[in-house]
């Protein structure tokens, strides 16, 4: 008899120990249910403020973008006006140089003309001849040195009529059909250089 109730009081026991222990598992099942609850909250909210920044950043990105390029052109237009700048300054400085150095070269080539001109007047000769002579050696290398430098002398005598080289100063009549319209005489050599006009030949045209 004793026994018997000894193995109801073991049987009533293990009972409420299953029974506890199903709570237990019911409780903790709630617990980890709630905990995994609160951490997708969290989760969720975290994402909603990570989207937030992101939607502010993205408002601020085209703001910022275009500040970048404005500093991008300003940059580039200043180097550019300093770029342009500089040409001018250069190209002003190369152009009085190939001034200043044309001059230097025109004198340069006449320098010995002017040599032989000084030896001429230093020589004593009265022999009209010689003089004659001497002169026209100096007049010859007077106008090799200017076609050197690119000057050419107008023909003009028994030419046509050119207004693209000549100017007439007078027109004379008379001279018949065959002289009509051609250059009778010049009164003043014209040239050219580089093939350009520097002084238009002064001339009579016959009518």
């Amino acid at each position: 008899m004793a026994d018997k109730k000894q193995e109801d009081l073991n049987t009533q026991m293990e009972e409420e120990n299953l029974k506890a222990a199903e709570a237990a598992d019911v409780q903790g099942a709630a617990s980890e249910e709630a905990g995994a609850e609160t951490e997708a909250e969290k989760t969720s909210e975290e994402t909603e403020q990570a989207d937030g920044q992101a939607q502010e950043e993205a408002q601020a990105d085209p703001l910022e973008q275009a500040q970048q390029q404005l500093e991008v052109l300003k940059d580039q237009f200043l180097r550019s006006v300093a770029e342009f700048e500089n040409y001018k300054k250069r190209t002003i400085k190369e152009k009085a140089e190939l001034i200043q150095n044309g001059g230097a070269k025109t004198v340069t080539a006449i320098l010995p003309v002017l040599d032989d001109f000084e030896r001429a007047l230093a020589d004593q000769s009265e022999d009209p001849t010689a003089i004659r002579e001497g002169m026209q050696m100096i007049f010859n290398k007077f106008i090799k040195s200017l076609e050197g430098l690119g000057v050419k002398k107008i023909e003009a005598l028994d030419q046509d009529f050119d207004t693209d080289f000549h100017e007439a100063v007078a027109m004379v009549p008379g001279m018949g059909d065959d002289k009509k319209g051609k250059v009778i005489d010049c009164l003043q050599t014209g040239y050219t250089m580089n093939d350009k006009v520097i002084r238009h030949a002064k001339v009579a045209v016959a009518q």
